[in-house]
């Protein structure tokens, strides 16, 4: 899939994370790419993510699945909306709504939820701390987008749902199939069905706060630093007030903090592991058995299509040279040569036909068989 008539040059600059942005129907030609009833079927299921919200007058009712699928028949008129989460992990046809927006970089990208609503269904206004791209695939949708919020903004009391007390629109669209809406972190909106089977695709971005980034570095210090790296003063020299914290004292002390908070590389690695961890670890691809190194060589000898797991995250670091540390789902992999140039690949295609020449490689056929057996890619059997 591939977006028309679209400047990304001209968006990135004056739209992302800046103002809200209407894109009509950029498609060559727009195909819903999952039904209501799939849809209604995912939410049935153990492994997914999945809420039910309804709307009566002023009052807001949320449910989390997995769902009956008697439920469904059971809504009757009142105002309802089914949100079910990472549906790219279960749909490959949903997972190609993302190609076209990968000029954000891969450890930007979070998931696609797919919301179902019924006549006036909705949400509600609220705001999110991330990008979302609003993409109308089946039915229409009225969106109306009100100004920036932030934590000081007066909610609704209610225990599950993050609702604006009071909202006030500054633009309104109505949405129909192959429309996007694209809407920034902080900016209030609030999207109502326009009609029965209104399928909206939001496609969500990841950005990591300040203190989550903080207590995960310290945490990880915390694990990693030996219990005996204790403050010493081997020139300590008499004070005229003993009562008195030095500033030597102080300047140790700080040191010994700094020290390992400031570890440039280390911090690199810890994000890269960090924030390649899997989201959902349901979609588990491990083998039954551990890969054995002869069939894996045969099996890339013959020029294999190695598939990635759509729950799995894969990103890389570039080091010295040619070399790059991989990472994917929580796991870091240093690479160089053929072995890098793999990496690279799979960090930047979701299924990639390997070199037979890998086949040939030690530590290519070590690094594949690390992520076959840890679930995060698979050959393709046929």
């Amino acid at each position: 899939m591939q977006l028309h008539n679209f400047d990304i040059d001209r968006f990135l600059r004056d739209y992302w994370q800046k103002k809200p942005l209407l894109i009509r129907n950029p498609w060559a030609a727009w195909t819903n790419p999952l039904a209501p009833d799939e849809l209604a079927g995912l939410a049935c299921e153990e492994d997914v993510e999945s809420r039910l919200i309804e709307r009566t007058g002023d009052n807001w009712a949320l449910d989390h699945g997995p769902f009956a699928a008697e439920r469904f028949s059971t809504l009757g008129d009142t105002p309802w909306t089914l949100l079910v989460q990472a549906v790219d992990h279960h749909v490959p046809d949903v997972a190609a709504l993302i190609d076209p927006f990968r000029f954000v970089p891969n450890w930007r990208i979070d998931d696609v939820m797919v919301s179902y609503a019924s006549d006036q269904g909705g949400v509600g206004p609220h705001f999110d701390q991330y990008d979302v791209f609003l993409l109308q695939g089946l039915g229409k949708r009225r969106w109306r987008v009100g100004p920036l919020c932030d934590e000081t903004s007066i909610l609704l009391p209610h225990d599950d749902l993050r609702l604006l007390a009071t909202f006030e629109a500054s633009d309104e669209w109505v949405l129909e199939p192959g429309d996007i809406l694209y809407v920034p972190p902080g900016y209030a909106h609030d999207g109502i069905a326009v009609g029965d089977d209104c399928m909206t695709y939001s496609i969500g971005f990841r950005a990591p706060s300040q203190s989550e980034l903080i207590e995960g570095w310290c945490d990880h210090l915390v694990d990693t630093i030996q219990c005996d790296d204790r403050y010493a003063d081997p020139d300590l020299h008499v004070q005229d007030n003993p009562g008195e914290i030095s500033p030597d004292a102080l300047a140790r002390l700080h040191g010994m903090m700094t020290q390992k908070l400031l570890d440039a590389q280390g911090f690199a690695r810890w994000f890269g592991e960090y924030n390649s961890s899997r989201k959902y670890a349901e979609a588990d691809w491990r083998p039954e058995d551990p890969v054995q190194p002869d069939d894996l060589r045969e099996q890339l000898a013959k020029g294999a299509v190695i598939l990635r797991n759509p729950a799995s995250r894969f990103s890389f670091i570039r080091g010295s040279g040619d070399a790059v540390i991989l990472f994917a789902d929580g796991q870091s992999f240093d690479c160089c040569g053929q072995t890098a140039t793999f990496a690279r690949q799979i960090c930047a295609q979701d299924h990639v036909l390997a070199s037979p020449d890998l086949a040939n490689e030690p530590p290519c056929l070590t690094l594949i068989a690390a992520l076959i057996d840890q679930g995060s890619i698979a050959i393709e059997e046929d």
